[in-house]
């Protein structure tokens, strides 16, 4: 299985810090049709904080993020990479990114069984692009 990398957009937006606020934002997204592959959400300040969710698509899932104040994230380029799994993959890719002069505006990861799945943020979108090319090599 060879490794994907796309360009994604992630759709962030302000939460408050108590219980169900966090189902008030993703409920009327699974209702406009949403199938989330990544959702982070964490407090920023005390009784605020800060979801992002990916992807939303068409115009039905937009409109439902904008109805809950999500909105595309501005000055965050992302990348999405999925395939297989290894021992060191995030230290290999993150030191690739590093050595060709990228910097990461943050990172998530998960691994289940054998396949992994990343998002990469940047803060222009001419750094993922480098980033993409950059580990499009190195994941060879």
């Amino acid at each position: 299985m060879a490794y994907t990398i796309a360009k994604v957009d992630i759709w962030v937006g302000s939460i408050v810090d108590r219980p169900g606020a966090v189902a008030e934002k993703l409920a009327p997204l699974a209702e406009a049709g949403a199938k989330l592959e990544f959702v982070l959400a964490r407090r920023d300040k005390a009784k605020k904080g800060l979801i992002f969710v990916a992807p939303i698509k068409g115009a039905k899932q937009a409109a439902a993020a904008k109805k809950v104040g999500l909105k595309k994230g501005a000055g965050v380029a992302a990348l999405r990479i999925e395939g297989p799994d290894k021992a060191g993959l995030g230290a290999d890719m993150s030191a690739a990114l590093g050595e060709a002069g990228v910097n990461m505006r943050g990172i998530s990861a998960v691994a289940l069984g054998r396949k992994s799945v990343f998002y990469l943020a940047f803060d222009k979108a001419q750094d993922a692009a480098k980033a993409k090319r950059v580990l499009a090599k190195a994941l060879k």
